[in-house]
């Protein structure tokens, strides 16, 4: 029977599995506490990153509805829940990973779907969901300033056109 402690414990990871965009499993063997509050820093405000128990963790993601990371609890593992831009996260992740090879990105899950450690570093090289807004933006407005300038250039070309043929029968007119 579980103690009251375990079932808020799963409880409460429940939660945040239910509550975030996306939840990255690593594994942290070797870091110390000073790095892992180096990397808490470098995920950003919108993740959390918690050491867990690999059991409770794993009935709470299956209470949560996500079974695909069943095989990934093994070792000392962290959780990083994420629930802003996960692209930021897995940057950070990913950026920490290459300067301190102990922590090792198992996998995770994003918007339900199972994601491999490969598809997160995928993920940490797509630019954030800010830059590609802006981009978006700024090419919308490129395309109506052009749209703009046509609609401009309709009535001049045709008052250009149209004084340049009165200019024409002019000159006809004069040099008969």
């Amino acid at each position: 029977m579980p103690t009251p402690d375990k079932a808020a414990a799963v409880a409460e990871l429940t939660d945040k599995f239910r509550s975030s965009n996306a939840a990255v499993l690593t594994e942290y063997r070797g870091l110390t506490v000073a790095q892992l509050k180096q990397l808490r820093r470098s995920l950003g405000e919108n993740s959390e990153y918690a050491v867990v128990k690999n059991t409770l963790t794993k009935i709470a993601a299956n209470e949560a509805g996500i079974n695909q990371l069943d095989d990934l609890f093994s070792g000392p593992t962290a959780v990083a829940f994420v629930t802003g831009d996960p692209v930021v996260s897995a940057k950070g992740l990913r950026d920490f990973a290459k300067d301190n090879p102990n922590l090792i990105i198992k996998g995770g899950v994003l918007d339900g779907k199972a994601l491999s450690a490969d598809e997160i570093k995928k993920l940490a090289d797509l630019e954030s969901r800010e830059v590609l807004l802006a981009k978006l933006a700024g090419a919308l407005k490129g395309k109506q300033t052009q749209t703009a300038q046509l609609f401009q250039a309709l009535p001049s070309k045709f008052v250009r056109t149209a004084e340049a043929l009165r200019a024409k029968k002019a000159e006809q007119g004069g040099a008969e």
